[in-house]
């Protein structure tokens, strides 16, 4: 069991904030670091020291190693927080922060290479009883192999990035012709964001749910904390997530957490996890690993009343965390306010209430830098059942107040209310689908 006295979080914005509250609430010291764009940061302010770590490019500070290792040294650290995005899914920062005699807070360097490379994270989940997509089962080496795979697959098929995620590096192909083009592409895509230009197939499911497990795990056990829907996005990019998913069978649930469950025990994973699924019709796919806490673990956090931050220190710093089991109650629903615009906030009101959460770095006159994601803020409501959750939601929307910068509040707005989305039968295409209402 080790001793930490105080964090490193190698991350910024919202995420580094919600860190910074639990780690204050298990008496642990912060340290914040920040590019010179973001010297006045919310994260930078709240926590117990904060250092810069270089210019605002992300290449020039958040993502270069060296810098933040020097920086947990200089301040005598004990452990590094990664939080989402940056350096969260990368062996290669999880292996330096360790080799440097600090605990790095999330699973080992080998689990994370293992599922961060998809073709062997597919591998892997089917040894443990999850179905995969039928595809490739290595990376696709040329256009020839490229085109016999997807005669015998059938179109449509998808091209993804062995590496990385968020929608870099993946085509949907429906035409042939269209294939060697974008095979070139998605190589070139992937090779720039992720450094790995290996590329795989797989058959295109059209309009499934996008379903994800909530896990976290220590050296004894594994739980699960419910699943999270989360077919409502953009680009694959998410806007709305809520739990438990409207379109989840019982037995499904069941069956999925099964194998995330033995997966997660056998590999000896530490910390928060994500398993994420395409279900289409009463059956599923396992998509992919995220191994790191998920932007959206406040929808989880709410029906489980379980703080993911905590327990998933606590995992990886004493090895245990303090729960052995896990009561699904309620419904959340999650909405991501996204700035489309940078610029200086002049107006801030917060919605409040009986569960509702809004997890932001905004305060008024702080500024909104163009450099990075475009979320602003996590807008989350929950209700006891998914009725009620919907009007609490249209509620906190029609409350939340952001001036100096714009966003998409009003479009989320739009979407809660719709018909569709209330019905709770959708898929991925939800906003393809509806574009005609300015979805």
């Amino acid at each position: 069991m080790r001793q930490i006295s105080r964090i490193l979080i190698a991350n910024r914005g919202e995420i580094a904030v919600r860190i910074i509250r639990t780690c204050r609430e298990m008496g642990i010291q912060t340290v914040a670091v920040y590019s010179t764009t973001d010297k006045d940061s919310l994260h930078v302010r709240m926590a117990d020291e904060s250092i810069c770590i270089g210019p605002p490019p992300s290449k020039d500070s958040y993502l270069v190693q060296e810098n933040l290792i020097a920086a947990a040294m200089k301040t005598s650290c004990d452990a590094i927080h990664p939080g989402v995005g940056f350096l969260s899914e990368n062996p290669g920062f999880a292996r330096f922060v360790r080799e440097q005699g600090l605990c790095f807070i999330g699973p080992s360097a080998e689990v994370i290479e293992l599922l961060g490379d998809k073709v062997r994270a597919r591998e892997t989940a089917q040894k443990f009883g999850l179905p995969i997509t039928p595809g490739t089962k290595d990376a696709v080496v040329d256009r020839g192999e490229a085109e016999k795979i997807v005669t015998e697959l059938g179109l449509p098929v998808i091209i993804k990035a062995a590496s990385g995620g968020g929608g870099k590096g993946m085509r949907i192909i429906r035409k042939m012709p269209e294939l060697a083009e974008n095979l070139i592409i998605a190589r070139r895509e992937a090779e720039t964001n992720f450094g790995d230009s290996r590329v795989f197939i797989e058959r295109f499911i059209e309009n499934p749910r996008h379903v994800e497990l909530q896990l976290l795990s220590d050296d004894k056990t594994a739980l699960v904390l419910g699943e999270r829907d989360c077919s409502v996005q953009r680009n694959h990019q998410k806007l709305i997530e809520e739990s438990p998913s409207p379109g989840v069978t019982d037995q499904m649930r069941g069956a999925m957490q099964e194998g995330a469950v033995k997966m997660f025990r056998d590999l000896g994973y530490h910390g928060a996890g994500t398993i994420e699924f395409l279900v289409e019709g009463n059956k599923f796919y396992f998509m992919e690993v995220n191994a790191r806490v998920q932007v959206e673990h406040p929808v989880s956090e709410f029906v489980s009343g379980i703080d993911i931050i905590r327990q998933q220190i606590l995992a990886c710093i004493e090895g245990r965390m303090e729960i052995d089991a896990v009561s699904i109650k309620g419904w959340a629903i999650e909405c991501r306010i996204n700035a489309l615009s940078p610029g200086k906030i002049t107006d801030l009101y917060i919605p409040g209430g009986p569960g509702v959460r809004f997890d932001t770095f905004l305060y008024e006159t702080c500024t909104v830098p163009p450099y990075y994601d475009a979320m602003v803020g996590k807008l989350i409501v929950y209700a006891p059942n998914r009725s009620q959750a919907l009007a609490k939601m249209e509620r906190s929307l029609g409350e939340l107040v952001i001036k100096g910068v714009k966003t998409n509040q009003n479009e989320q707005l739009r979407i809660i209310r719709d018909d569709i989305f209330r019905s709770g039968d959708f898929g991925t295409s939800f906003i393809e689908r509806f574009k005609s209402r300015d979805f």
